[in-house]
């Protein structure tokens, strides 16, 4: 039992020394993050997917926690064996060292300082481990140290690990939170667009308790990103380089930015990872500088055919510059909803290409472009089996009612949202048990890369029916039937709940 507490405190002092060391000479990421951040990059994506479905923006937190336990049971198996192969079990501790160490230094932009916090923090707890876990030489002319003499120096040495592993911390937590960004964020006054955007037409919002509304609240807004620990991304700190084939190299300040003309814009963004019917979309009105003139600014060379951008944690996207030049609003945005970026969705500032999946249009915490070529350079989701090109597919959502709910006989609402970014809606039909489709009522849009909400009215009888929708877009062409699945391209596939009658 002694051997089991001695290896649980001393993973703890090593955790504990290692977020300080990494808030000291940071901000730095702390093992636990960093092997949690190389699992995520080398995860099968079918895992990834499933990871998506079942945890949502939870998903992060089960990995943490699922590591967190890893580590816990190693450290109880690691304390066991020091008792009896102490080589065998600092071996064990130190492999786990050097694991988290490779993990850090091996992420993108990452240098050999990144290794120390790993590196130091393990020492400790090698050490802690030794002091709690190896029993103690007999003294030349004595018995070992044993009965109540060893218990009472077994607890006072647990007592200080403990101390140092909460301690270490604690310190590291406050190190980092001083780092925190929001103060920043919440004393950001952004300035007023010099194109403001119009007001929402009458009847964009059909009110219908249930529906998803309109505009999506910030706190609402999906979030679907490989950050593990959200950067914190300094506004009076941050810089934009736009570099690669150009002619004249760009360098932005925060407050360069913010000196340009902004633009207010409402696009609907849509994640690659939605399945039909999915939660992964949410529409909002931005506020950010054009990209189109920016890049036009830094003059894009002869043969060049993709922005790869790169946000501070590292993670790329590859957007195709005709997508960007080709008169749509691309922003690189400021604000949503009215308000300075909130940290989890990129601030201080991220790209918004309407239009495009967010894996290939949508980096947040943004610092890098480089104009390339898909050729030479390839994206984070890219290089994972994602297509090149990510343009958004025609979907409609159901609503209402609910999936497996059960209603009266009667007339019954059907509502939802579909979605065609840079094509729009012009259509959704509604069918019930393969029966002939009917035409739903549209809600207004203020524009064609925005979702759209939509109703029929059906008169229900009883027993148990299965509701179908599919829309048609700008261009005249109805969406998929056929199910496929997020890889590589985007899901298809008409939605459908079933629901009961009484």
């Amino acid at each position: 039992m002694r051997a089991a507490v001695g290896g649980l405190l001393a993973a703890g002092v090593a955790l504990g020394v290692a977020e300080t060391v990494a808030a000291l000479i940071g901000p730095r990421p702390g093992p636990m993050i960093a092997v949690g951040s190389a699992m995520v990059d080398r995860t099968p994506e079918a895992l990834k997917q499933f990871a998506i479905r079942q945890f949502g923006d939870k998903d992060k937190l089960v990995l943490v926690g699922g590591i967190a336990v890893g580590v816990v049971l190693l450290s109880l198996l690691l304390g066991l064996l020091a008792r009896r192969r102490w080589p065998l079990a600092a071996a064990g501790m130190g492999a786990f060292g050097l694991l988290a160490a490779a993990a850090a230094v091996t992420r993108p932009g990452a240098g050999p300082l990144d290794a120390l916090p790993a590196l130091i923090g393990i020492t400790a707890g090698i050490f802690t481990l030794r002091l709690l876990c190896v029993p103690r030489e007999p003294a030349p002319e004595g018995p070992a140290v044993g009965g109540g003499a060893g218990r009472r120096r077994f607890l006072a040495l647990s007592a200080g690990a403990a101390g140092v592993a909460v301690a270490g911390g604690g310190i590291g937590r406050l190190l980092a939170s001083r780092r925190n960004v929001e103060d920043a964020r919440a004393a950001l006054r952004l300035p007023a667009p010099a194109r403001p955007a119009r007001p929402l037409p009458a009847g964009v919002d059909m009110k219908m308790p249930g529906l998803t509304p309109f505009v999506t609240s910030n706190k609402d807004f999906y979030r679907v990103d490989t950050a593990l620990v959200l950067p914190q991304v300094d506004p009076a700190d941050w810089t934009l380089r736009i570099s690669g084939l150009v002619d004249r190299p760009i360098e932005l300040t925060f407050d360069d930015l913010l000196r340009r003309p902004l633009l207010e814009y409402d696009a609907t963004m849509t994640c690659v990872s939605n399945e039909v019917g999915g939660p992964y979309v949410s529409s909002t009105r931005w506020l950010g500088a054009s990209l189109a003139d920016l890049l036009r600014e830094a003059g894009v060379r002869s043969g060049a055919d993709q922005l790869l951008s790169r946000s501070a944690d590292g993670w790329t996207a590859g957007t195709p510059i005709e997508a960007i030049l080709d008169g749509r609003e691309a922003l690189l945005a400021v604000g949503m909803d009215g308000e300075p970026l909130p940290i989890a969705h990129g601030f201080p500032a991220r790209m918004v290409v309407p239009g495009l999946y967010g894996y290939g249009s949508a980096t947040k915490w943004v610092v890098d472009m480089k104009v390339t070529r898909f050729t030479d350079s390839k994206a984070y989701w890219v290089a994972r089996g994602y297509a090149e090109r990510s343009t958004i597919k025609t979907l409609a959502r159901i609503d209402l009612p609910r999936p497996l709910q059960k209603l009266p006989a009667g007339p019954v609402v059907v509502a939802g949202v579909a979605w065609a970014q840079r094509r729009g809606i012009s259509a959704v039909e509604v069918r019930v048990d393969d029966g002939p489709w009917r035409r739903a009522r549209l809600a207004a849009v203020p524009n064609t890369d925005t979702w759209r909400q939509w109703s029929l009215e059906w008169a229900a009888t009883p027993g148990v029916h299965r509701i179908e929708t599919r829309a048609t877009d700008g261009s005249g062409a109805t969406q998929q039937q056929r199910r496929e699945p997020p890889l590589p391209d985007g899901a298809t596939g008409w939605h459908s709940v079933v629901v009961t009658i009484t």
